[in-house]
């Protein structure tokens, strides 16, 4: 009996231990599986729908070429705008249309900035339309849940506008409707507010007898590869912040490589970034999206898109009607603008946006620095000047510290060569006596280094401030220099305009004759600074010493003429701020005497010297 009772309790358990694993683990990892195979059909099949050919077909009587792969190429970006009706864009800050075809937004200019300091050179061009040169758009859509056969709008879909709004305002939003004339009507009313950043609000009234599930989805696409800097401090391409995955940068050549790379369950955003503006799709803050970068190659073109699909779907029931946002950034990367953006919707690190670099515990204060002394002054070069100031204060013990061990090897010179000559032939000992001296006179060597190596980090804030901050895009300064991002226009290889022509499209050498009038003045500051001490004993230093102003001045012939106009300032403070120090050492400082033995013929080493 006893033993029937076990064996009936072994059983019991045994089936409940059966029946826990299947509703505990088997049950939900098998849920989790199908639910991730869904999933990956739901991205293949909208990876397929965003594939289809994105150009917008030829309207009668409207010029255009029909590719090899059925695509439409038209002859500029005049001529693809004028192939389909349009709805207009007009802000304060952005000039355009929405195509009607595919309801895209394929056409943006930004009416506040320029192509160059000439006040009527063309706006800035942001999205072009498929078909022409370097087209460049953004779209969102549906696409339909596994197996479903619904017609859903595509590129090559005709939208009309709903209501009677013709034009998209900061304050009058735009609705555009597509009936797929099988019980289904969809509508897309574009809302923009006074800078950059566009609400898209998707709707589907079904009025079929059943159920529908549509997966929202939306992307950037770009056709061709585009002009890059290629500068390390900046990313310009396709990138991302998404969730845990952080930010995902990729340079366009990666993307070919690597043709996709998927991020799934995860969330944020994506979209292309250039050195001042940017385009990104952004889903509802925590929405879980399947995020893809891609590539591919046409045959006519690069069609590089960065595009993400919800993964929960819209369901419409039957007789009713869903809707459904997303919202699109396209424009500056206004620094203000996108923290504003952040704070108020929730954007999980758009402030991204901008590459402040692995620096940016630096680079941001510097930026906030200069745009607080600009708004005092009025001149971001008067603000650079003035933050090199007060780094300079501010870094003054220090330096103060640093000049008086330098004046203090001043006062030890003679013994100094003294005791190269006595231990000329005895390197250790020769050392040995130099730390014995440095130790009697507490000198620390190494504290000329200090002024150099507090420089390098300032420095290197300021260069990424100039390079990427788009304040400082066409930012003027006095005299010729009317951009600071950019470099000085003048070039002495040119006697400054008067040959006319390029040096520097001169092969292998070219790209060291650009040099204009502030790298040379930064060039004969650093030269005077070091001609604040005598010439180091040894031959090669001093050579060394005496061809590192010329190297440097080449260097940053091509550079920002803002980070040109710091060093040359910043040198002209470092020379009054040692010589003070040194004067107050006691140290005799022959300035002029060292400049003017520079030009003076040096003996050579078997020439008799005049007693």
């Amino acid at each position: 009996m006893t033993d029937n009772r076990n064996v009936i309790l072994a059983i019991i358990l045994s089936m409940i231990v059966l029946f826990g694993w299947q509703f505990f683990i088997a049950g939900p990892q098998l849920e989790r599986a199908q639910q991730q195979a869904q999933i990956a059909t739901e991205q293949a099949q909208s990876e397929a729908a965003l594939a289809t050919p994105a150009a917008t077909p030829v309207a009668a009587g409207t010029p255009g070429t029909v590719g090899p792969d059925g695509k439409v190429f038209y002859a500029d970006r005049a001529e693809a705008i004028a192939a389909s009706e349009r709805v207009t864009i007009d802000t304060p800050d952005l000039h355009g249309s929405i195509n009607l075809t595919g309801a895209r937004l394929d056409d943006l200019e930004l009416k506040q900035y320029r192509e160059t300091v000439d006040p009527d050179s063309p706006i800035i061009t942001l999205l072009t339309p498929a078909g022409a040169p370097g087209a460049y758009f953004a779209e969102q859509g549906f696409v339909p849940g596994a197996g479903a056969d619904i017609a859903v709008p595509d590129g090559q879909s005709v939208w009309a506008v709903e209501g009677n709004a013709t034009a998209l305002s900061a304050t009058t939003p735009v609705t555009l409707r597509w009936d797929n004339g099988e019980g289904l009507i969809f509508r897309r009313t574009f809302a923009v507010d006074e800078f950059y950043l566009f609400t898209v609000t998707q709707s589907v009234e079904n009025t079929t007898s059943g159920e529908v599930s549509l997966f929202p989805y939306a992307r950037v696409a770009r056709h061709g590869t585009p002009k890059v800097a290629n500068f390390f401090i900046q990313h310009e391409g396709p990138h991302g912040v998404l969730g845990s995955n952080n930010m995902i940068s990729k340079k366009y050549s990666d993307l070919q490589n690597e043709q996709q790379v998927r991020l799934d369950n995860t969330t944020g955003w994506l979209g292309f970034s250039d050195k001042y503006w940017a385009t990104a799709v952004l889903p509802e803050p925590g929405e879980t999206i399947n995020a893809l970068f891609s590539w591919k190659n046409t045959g006519s073109y690069d069609d590089y898109q960065t595009s993400f699909v919800e993964t929960t779907p819209v369901v419409v029931a039957p007789g009713a009607t869903a809707t459904h946002q997303s919202y699109l950034f396209a424009g500056a990367k206004e620094e203000a603008v996108i923290n504003r953006y952040q704070q108020e919707y929730g954007f999980d690190r758009i402030d991204l946006l901008i590459d402040w670099g692995w620096l940016s515990f630096i680079t941001k204060p510097m930026y906030y620095a200069l745009t607080f002394l600009n708004g005092i002054i009025g001149n971001f070069g008067l603000a650079v000047m003035a933050v090199t100031v007060i780094v300079k204060a501010l870094f003054f013990p220090l330096a103060s510290r640093s000049y008086a061990s330098m004046a203090a090897m001043r006062r030890v010179q003679p013994e100094m060569k003294s005791i190269q000559e006595r231990f000329k032939d005895d390197r250790p000992a020769q050392q040995q006596a130099m730390m014995e001296l440095y130790k009697t006179e507490k000198i620390n060597p190494l504290s000329g280094c200090w002024p150099v190596l507090i420089q390098i980090p300032v420095f290197f804030a300021l260069y990424t401030v100039i390079f990427i901050s788009l304040d400082m895009r066409h930012a003027p300064f006095f005299g010729w220099i009317q951009d600071l991002a950019a470099p000085d226009p003048t070039n002495i290889f040119t006697l400054f305009g008067l040959i006319p022509w390029d040096p520097t499209v001169m092969p292998f050498i070219g790209g060291f004759l650009h040099l204009g009038i502030w790298p040379v003045i930064m060039g004969i500051t650093m030269w005077v600074q070091m001609k604040l001490n005598p010439p180091p004993p040894d031959p090669t230093q001093a050579m060394i010493f005496n061809w590192m102003p010329v190297i440097f001045t080449f260097m940053l012939g091509t550079f920002p003429a803002g980070l040109v106009i710091y060093w040359a300032w910043n040198n002209t403070l470092s020379v009054t701020q040692q010589y003070f120090i040194m004067k107050r050492h006691g140290v005799d400082v022959d300035l002029l005497g060292n400049i003017l033995s520079s030009f003076k013929r040096k003996p050579a080493a078997d020439e008799p010297t005049k007693s």
